[in-house]
């Protein structure tokens, strides 16, 4: 296993010192999914939902989560993001969320993506809570990055 960035030499928290690192551009490619019931499913999809459009808000929070990302979990760098995509989907059995990020800088993007998937999940959640607070957030994870020095990556 390769060694913890953000742990120095000391064993104490260290936010990484990227400047030295080369500008490249960045991409990454996160999802998740939230499982729920037929009737809640339909319920989202239908646009009738009591708070308004599921899919459509959980997206817009999805792209806000990215670019707050920094703000939320300690250690990460502020970014300058080029493009953020989030997509909410049908898949069987609930919606299946997808988000795209994009940069060019000395770090990568993986944290949005994850954070930006995270949160349009949570959204959906929270829409469809009052007809199915039975729902699971399921299979949050990264599937694609590339750019950097360590160079591309795509989940096996």
């Amino acid at each position: 296993m390769s060694k913890l960035t953000h742990i120095d030499e000391t064993g104490r928290a260290n936010m990484v010192d990227v400047s030295g690192k080369a500008v490249t551009a960045r991409e990454a490619l996160a999802e998740g999914f939230v499982r729920m019931d037929a009737a809640t499913l339909a319920l989202a999809l239908s646009g009738d939902a009591k708070k308004g459009d599921v899919r459509a808000t959980a997206e817009i929070a999805g792209i806000m989560a990215a670019k707050k990302t920094s703000d939320l979990i300690p250690l990460c760098h502020p970014l300058a993001l080029s493009k953020v995509e989030v997509r909410v989907e049908p898949g069987d059995g609930g919606l299946s969320v997808t988000a795209r990020v994009r940069s060019t800088g000395q770090t990568g993007v993986e944290m949005e993506a994850l954070t930006a998937v995270s949160v349009a999940c949570l959204t959906v959640y929270d829409m469809l809570k009052a007809a199915d607070k039975a729902m699971t957030i399921e299979n949050v994870r990264l599937l694609t990055k590339t750019g950097g020095k360590s160079g591309d990556w795509t989940r096996p």
